[in-house]
């Protein structure tokens, strides 16, 4: 009965306004998916309450290749992929958790005498185990009442893309947990918060990703998943960066934004990542600093010679990078404040921003050689120098494997498409969608 009354109102006109607000125009399919959540929603008697919806949405980073984790400036988008779930209330202290196309995960909150039990499992390091039990661990700390519940999800953002799957289920579990038992929940037409802000809830994922999962992962990516549409995020504080909201339509400015996925394993590429961190805050340390945001790009380049000297000539590239690249976003924001009307000063920012990172940041090019991110943008240069076309791109997220970010008149993205699945396959080009919203509960 509780299914049916969440089924029909997946077929009323205000759900179909809904979907095309998150969507845009894949309404239909929107409502078969979440049709298909409802039916094989995991039925119990410990189950209690009605049925609720809830989504989060994968990222895409506009501007700050590799400058978070020196405390640096982030430009960074939610986009339409999401991690949508729909979910019932237990009445045990259990957590099951099911996704299309991965095996059934169940975390227990409390021991055999019912206290909780909420401390870190080696042997659920690396697993959504992981991140349940550390997000559940770390609400409650903050006094939120914790309690269990099932849930049927399907996540759109796909593994390996650069588009922050992991922090889409992070936000999303988080946003789970304090809407279904926190109390003062705020809402705003068809969809709600709880009285957790985006920025908690970013950084609860943070935690559990960090303590509990066992990546050392920044700050960018959950907030960015948390709070909806493009952000300009300073990290000069890093316990409470200053995030700002930027409304701008890059369709409306006549550009559609994707991302290309070139193949390529990061499996083996966990030194080349941990070297651009290492070697930019080891430049800091010659100074007596932690971090590149601490100084001024006018010490490093007075110090040159030193510098190349006692870290390498690849550590002060980088260095020169963060400083460039902290800048370029300062720029870029002021530009999509500014409208249509600098949207060719922002994509001339977007080429730079790309430049640097092949030429200073230097993570085109994996250690081991095997990548086509190098193939993947000069491809695209080849296919904007022959159609004649203004367009540009850029290395996407960590870089070295992976995807690479393009911005092309929306009249030729199926010429595009053509060419680049060509050569990487059938899928690989990615149309995306800003997306306004956050991890949001949705209200039928």
């Amino acid at each position: 009965m509780i299914n049916n009354e969440l089924y029909e109102k997946l077929n009323t006109k205000k759900a179909a306004d809904f979907f095309m607000e998150l969507y845009g125009k894949e309404t239909g399919e929107a409502r078969s998916r979440y049709k298909s959540l409802v039916s094989d929603i995991f039925e119990s008697n410990n189950h209690t309450g009605n049925l609720r919806v809830f989504s989060a949405p994968g990222r895409t980073e506009l501007a700050g290749n590799h400058t978070d984790h020196n405390n640096g400036k982030v430009l960074a988008a939610s986009i339409h992929l999401d991690c949508a779930a729909v979910v019932r209330v237990r009445k045990d202290n259990v957590v099951f958790y099911r996704s299309t196309g991965f095996p059934d995960v169940e975390v227990k909150l409390t021991d055999e005498n019912g206290a909780f039990d909420l401390q870190p499992k080696p042997e659920e390091k690396e697993k959504t185990e992981a991140l349940i039990r550390g997000i559940a661990a770390e609400l409650h700390k903050r006094g939120c009442k914790i309690g269990g519940f099932s849930a049927n999800a399907d996540n759109k953002v796909f593994p390996g893309s650069g588009l922050s799957s992991s922090a889409a289920l992070e936000v999303l579990i988080g946003r789970i947990f304090s809407s279904l038992y926190s109390e003062g929940k705020i809402s705003s037409q068809n969809f709600s918060s709880s009285n957790f802000s985006p920025l908690e809830i970013a950084q609860i994922g943070q935690i559990a990703e960090n303590e509990y999962f066992g990546k050392p992962c920044g700050l960018m990516d959950q907030i960015a998943c948390a709070s909806g549409g493009a952000v300009a995020i300073d990290f000069a504080d890093s316990i409470n960066p200053n995030v700002s909201k930027i409304n701008f339509d890059f369709e409306a400015a006549g550009y559609t934004l994707c991302v290309v996925n070139t193949g390529g394993s990061h499996a083996d590429l966990t030194a080349d990542y941990a070297a651009i961190p290492s070697e930019m805050k080891a430049v800091a340390s010659f100074f007596g600093k932690k971090t590149l945001r601490e100084i001024e790009k006018d010490l490093i380049l007075k110090n040159e010679v030193k510098l190349k000297k006692a870290h390498g000539e690849r550590a002060y590239q980088r260095a020169i990078h963060f400083f460039d690249e902290n800048e370029r976003v300062s720029k870029m924001t002021d530009a999509l404040l500014d409208g249509k009307d600098q949207f060719n000063q922002y994509l001339s920012l977007v080429n730079e921003s790309g430049e640097s990172s092949k030429k200073l940041l230097q993570n085109i090019y994996p250690s081991n050689g095997a990548s086509s991110l190098g193939s993947a943008l000069d491809i695209t240069k080849e296919f904007f120098d022959r159609e004649g076309l203004h367009g540009v791109c850029r290395v996407h997220g960590g870089g070295f494997a992976g995807t690479i970010q393009v911005y092309i008149p929306r009249d030729s993205i199926g010429a595009y498409r053509a060419c680049m699945e060509a050569v990487f396959g059938e899928g690989s080009v990615t149309a995306l969608r800003i997306r306004k919203q956050g991890a949001i509960e949705l209200e039928f």
